[in-house]
């Protein structure tokens, strides 16, 4: 009898290890598969980076964004540039939240509109992967703003809306 259930001991024993290897590689193989379906939805948005406003009333603007909702002016800069000279742009923070207030120069106000202007109203998202992004929103027929995105690490397109979406891998 001894012997018969050792046998048996052996049999099961054999089955139980059978079944192990069997779960391990099973295991195995779907992390191996996780791990590629990761790294391709890797590339996805972080968070908000800003909000631009283009200001029509600057009193009125002031007052909504510092005195209603408590934004702080971080900063303020006149741009210089084709197109730009004289915009003012401020900096408003609300905790981690960036809002940037543009003044275009009375003489620039016909060039307020549209992408591919910095004249216009759009949020700018944080991403971790550019390239994949921009690659992918290609593909899809976005046409994007700034062609060098990958060595830029920023660009703009035009969502189904109408939305003018900002795409930022700056850290």
């Amino acid at each position: 009898m001894k012997i018969k259930n050792s046998n048996s001991l052996n049999l099961i024993s054999k089955n139980h290890l059978l079944i192990a290897l069997i779960l391990v590689g099973t295991l195995c193989s779907n992390a191996q598969s996780s791990d590629s379906q990761k790294s391709i939805s890797e590339a996805k948005v972080t968070g908000l980076r800003y909000i631009s406003i283009h200001v029509l009333e600057l009193e009125k603007s002031m007052k909504l964004y510092r005195e209603i909702l408590g934004f702080k002016l971080d900063n303020a800069e006149v741009l210089h540039g084709p197109g730009l000279e004289g915009m003012l742009v401020m900096k408003l923070k609300a905790n981690d939240l960036t809002i940037g207030l543009s003044v275009t120069a009375p003489e620039f106000l016909h060039t307020i509109g549209p992408i591919g202007n910095t004249n216009h109203n759009h949020f700018m998202l944080k991403v971790n992967d550019i390239v994949t992004i921009g690659d992918k929103l290609k593909e899809e027929g976005y046409k994007l703003e700034n062609e060098n995105y990958a060595r830029d690490k920023y660009t703009f397109f035009v969502g189904p809306n109408g939305e003018i979406i900002g795409l930022s891998s700056y850290e």
